[in-house]
């Protein structure tokens, strides 16, 4: 269908890639645009609009072939995989959901470090292997009094943050962006290093931010700390952090996000004191909807002309509608 066709049928193409469950994007599309859930070539070259999947590559080939393009969404914050300059170029918006799956990850942070320092994967194992005499040298942490380093303090790291203290840690936090309150702040992080019980990575994907978890920094680790990274695969080392969980520097280790998705195998996967989730934690059922319908309410912004909640390209302007029917929806 060309975009033409589109405006006769009298609402705006708006396609879907990767995977987006219709029902998810429909209400605040309602009225406003046809949601093509598998588009074809002609579904791409007529829509406005895009709703993306974290695991959905948008490079200047794919915005070549959707010359009608005027708002793409991420579903989360993470744009390593859209040409973000591309889309600018192009006038096209590039719409992010910030907070709705704040509370999931947080929650998956806690979730991971309660999992490492009670010990429940072993234990598991060797309750099934009828090894109940050998518990007591299994040895079980706390998280009272401990101390969680949030490497990034923004929504994520903030909301870990609380959550922690209700477990009693106490909170230190680095971020040279999001400057962090005085209290818990920490001016280098190799003092996060040093200090924290837990480590958990919430900073963005930059070049100065790749492999932030190297050998480097792991040998300045307080030894037995237990590292979380729910933020961006490529913050660590894989093989550094393994030599670190091998030589007692790390005692845990919990990840959701990798390098490479999906991953391949990694002797890291193989140790005990490791937990792996397939980059899942922030699309807990609720949070899952709250994205999707935040995604798709910027997708609707844009069409009628507004500024969306939150964008990877805040330099962006909002054009006019792009349909007299969206239009006249918005003055109705």
């Amino acid at each position: 269908m060309t975009e033409r066709l589109a405006h006769a049928a009298g609402a705006a193409i708006v396609v879907g890639l990767g995977t987006v469950d219709p029902a998810l994007v429909a209400d605040p599309l309602r009225g406003r645009a046809k949601f093509v859930a598998s588009p074809q070539p002609g579904d791409l070259a007529a829509a406005a609009g895009a709703i993306v999947r974290a695991d959905a590559v948008v490079d200047r080939t794919l915005l070549g072939r959707m010359p009608n393009l005027r708002v793409l969404a991420r579903t989360g914050v993470g744009v390593d995989l859209v040409d973000v300059a591309a889309a600018t170029e192009r006038g096209i918006a590039v719409v992010i959901t910030p907070g709705s799956g704040t509370s999931a990850v947080a929650e998956a942070v806690v979730g991971m470090a309660l999992h490492l320092a009670k010990r429940f994967g072993p234990l598991t194992d060797l309750v099934r292997s009828g090894g109940w005499a050998r518990r007591h040298q299994v040895a079980v942490g706390d998280l009272e009094g401990a101390t969680i380093g949030v490497v990034g303090y923004g929504r994520i790291g903030q909301r870990v943050g609380e959550l922690a203290r209700a477990f009693g840690m106490r909170v230190l936090a680095y971020d040279p962006v999001t400057i962090p309150p005085d209290d818990v702040r920490c001016a280098r992080l190799s003092d996060i290093a040093a200090s924290s019980d837990v480590i958990t990575l919430h900073a963005p994907l930059t070049e100065a931010t790749r492999h932030l978890v190297d050998g480097r920094f792991l040998s300045a680790v307080k030894p037995g700390a237990l590292l979380i990274n729910c933020g961006r695969g490529a913050l660590i080392d894989a093989d550094a952090v393994l030599n670190a969980l091998l030589a007692g520097q790390l005692s845990g280790v919990g990840l959701d996000v990798f390098e490479r998705e999906p991953p391949a195998h990694h002797p890291l996967f193989d140790h005990p004191d490791v937990v792996l989730t397939p980059h899942l934690m922030g699309l807990s059922r609720r949070a899952t909807a709250a994205t999707f319908a935040d995604a798709a309410r910027g997708v609707a912004d844009v069409l009628a002309g507004r500024r969306p909640a939150a964008l990877a390209n805040p330099a962006w302007t909002p054009a006019p509608p792009s349909d007299d029917r969206l239009a006249d929806g918005e003055r109705s």
